[in-house]
């Protein structure tokens, strides 16, 4: 069970809490809202605690709701990586995997897939890109290309989860 190095979670009032975690979900501070708004008791203090928490929040929100969350993530060495648009989150998690390293052909195919992608499934393709390259990240983009809507949308949420676990970890 890992705590938080920067802050104490249970100790914070709902805009200090709702600030603090804001962007675990990109752009949508509603889970961090949702999540206090269940209670705050010292078991929050733990990182996995709170995940799971607003890992529930997620899963438990309506249709409509999960949609916007996904939509609200950049494409992978998309116009908004390059044009330096993205989250400070986003935009190290990019980094970590290399994806500023793509070479021309790569960048190209990013683009390709991130079009497929997008016109076959009406959202970004979402991977938690921690502790992979490009090369692995290409692969799954392949992969998953393949699979049926909803199929995509369950992954979808699941990596945001792992994605927000990542960023809590950092905290």
């Amino acid at each position: 069970m890992n705590r938080f190095q920067t802050l104490t979670p249970s100790t914070l009032d709902r805009a200090s809490f709702a600030r603090a975690f804001a962007d675990i979900y990109e752009h949508s501070p509603w889970v961090a809202e949702k999540a206090f708004d269940l209670g705050q008791g010292p078991e929050i203090d733990v990182i996995e605690t709170l995940h799971q928490r607003m890992s529930d929040v997620l899963l438990s929100a309506d249709h409509a709701s999960q949609l916007a969350l996904i939509n609200a993530h950049p494409d992978l060495a998309g116009k908004a990586a390059v044009q330096g648009e993205l989250t400070e989150a986003s935009t190290n998690e990019q980094a970590g995997a290399g994806i500023h390293q793509c070479t021309a052909e790569e960048f190209q195919r990013f683009t390709e897939l991130n079009d497929a992608y997008k016109a076959k499934f009406a959202f970004p393709f979402i991977m938690a890109v921690k502790g992979s390259n490009r090369h692995q990240i290409l692969a799954a983009f392949e992969t998953r290309i393949h699979n049926s809507v909803e199929a995509e949308f369950k992954e979808a949420l699941a990596q945001i989860n792992k994605i927000a676990l990542f960023r809590l970890l950092q905290l």
